[in-house]
């Protein structure tokens, strides 16, 4: 499986649900960024989300969302929530047994949109 893609490593597109689920859920639960979450419809989050993922690790999905910068222009985004959505993520990846090498190049993809989400 040397040459199986970040998605496929991940388990494709229903396991990629399940973390997205999970995701959406610690967001929703995390005192730090759940605010932003109330008046989300969580189906459409987590159908965006996976779609997200899938399409960024190599799987066939599209993704029909907006862009990072487009998606949070306007919402000024602190070093702190962005931390508590990396931890957030990585619970998830725990939660869904997701294993260590492909936990670390999902957050180093998160971390690479940084610029894009932080105080835009």
């Amino acid at each position: 499986m040397a040459d199986a893609t970040l998605y496929e490593r991940l388990g494709g597109e229903g396991k990629i649900r399940a973390l997205a689920t999970s995701i959406f859920d610690n967001h929703a639960k995390n005192e730090t960024i759940n605010a932003r979450y109330g008046a989300s419809d969580r189906d459409d989050v987590i159908r965006l989300v996976t779609e997200f993922i899938c399409a960024g690790t190599g799987g066939p999905q599209s993704y029909s969302g907006k862009d990072m910068l487009a998606a949070h222009k306007g919402m000024n985004i602190s070093e702190q929530e962005y931390v508590a959505v990396l931890d957030d993520i990585l619970d998830a990846m725990n939660v869904n047994s997701i294993g260590k090498r492909e936990q670390e190049e999902f957050l180093m993809i998160a971390y690479s949109l940084r610029g894009e989400i932080l105080h835009v």
